[in-house]
């Protein structure tokens, strides 16, 4: 998917009434606001295949592929998962509103639409998407393995780190019937959210994945770091041991492994030369000159401490 490249924000209009596309698009685009219409849900999961909008104003009741539909569709769209949809619905009922914000909606107006309310809504909710996508490409660039659930066990999202190593362990992040009861469990038993707390997942094929709890975001994402279990007992061991830092002790810990600085950079989300900064700071702490040295050292530590 791309996205048109142009200063204005793009704003998918969804909705069956031509009149109501003519009024909202005209208001619209004295905005500054470049719309793009669909009259279907279906011409909605087409458009959005080419160009991905800033925000969707989606029409909660249409013939085919109703809005709530629609919406639940382009949400399982990873690069439209942070695009936050807007209903407009004559149903004001609680269960339609309810409806609508299950279905991934993050707000609803009630039509006839309000013309200065819906220029307002639109300028919060691009705010706070922008805010949350901007927090979370740094989180990626930072090489750092997290994933987040909401308070139902649905995992919200996750780094490409994250993903690739659950993939690494034959793991869908669609699969909720493996991943939700750990947490599910993990926020029976830990209801306050205190950090530091976590829970294991059973791997067959090899070592366990472990979660471990890092703060609630927004008031309702609950963020995990994750991480193989046994690595992570195995850094925390060796960081006590040499008086390292976290990083420090990874990256001891994949030399001890037999990796490259490459290979260790890709597993960290690192470059090579910031591995070679960290390995330089290992090499003073433990006392040694060169990686094969520092690999004896942290083997023979392991050892000891019968890891």
């Amino acid at each position: 998917m791309s996205r048109i490249e142009k200063d204005q924000d793009i704003v998918l209009l969804v909705d069956d009434s031509p009149e109501s596309l003519g009024f909202l698009t005209e208001a619209l685009e004295a905005a500054g606001v470049t719309v793009l219409v669909a009259r279907s849900g279906e011409m909605a999961l087409n458009i959005v295949q080419r160009v991905v909008p800033d925000v969707v104003l989606m029409d909660a009741v249409m013939p085919g592929l109703d809005g709530f539909e629609t919406c639940q569709r382009l949400k399982s769209m990873a690069p439209l998962a942070h695009v936050p949809v807007i209903f407009m619905t004559g149903l004001t009922e609680t269960e339609h509103i309810v409806h609508a914000l299950e279905s991934g909606g993050v707000d609803y107006l009630a039509k006839p639409i309000n013309v200065d309310e819906l220029r307002a809504r639109i300028r919060v909710h691009l705010a706070n998407a922008r805010r949350a996508q901007s927090a979370r490409i740094a989180l990626d660039a930072a090489g750092r393995h997290l994933v987040a659930f909401g308070a139902d066990g649905t995992v919200l999202w996750s780094t490409p780190q994250a993903t690739k190593l659950l993939e690494s362990s034959s793991l869908d992040l669609g699969r909720a019937d493996r991943l939700s009861p750990g947490f599910l469990h993990w926020l029976l038993e830990h209801g306050d959210g205190a950090p530091g707390s976590g829970f294991d997942l059973e791997i067959e094929s090899g070592p366990n994945l472990q979660f471990s709890f890092l703060g609630l975001v927004g008031g309702a994402e609950y963020l995990f770091r994750l991480s193989h279990a046994q690595v992570a007992g195995q850094e925390d061991n060796l960081r006590q041991h040499f008086s390292l830092t976290q990083r420090e002790s990874e990256v001891l810990l994949w030399i001890a492994r037999g990796k490259s600085n490459r290979d260790i950079g890709e597993i960290l989300g690192l470059s090579p030369r910031t591995v070679n900064k960290h390995l330089e700071q290992v090499y003073t702490k433990l006392g040694v000159e060169n990686r094969a040295s520092a690999a004896i050292k942290a083997i023979q530590a392991m050892q000891a401490l019968d890891l």
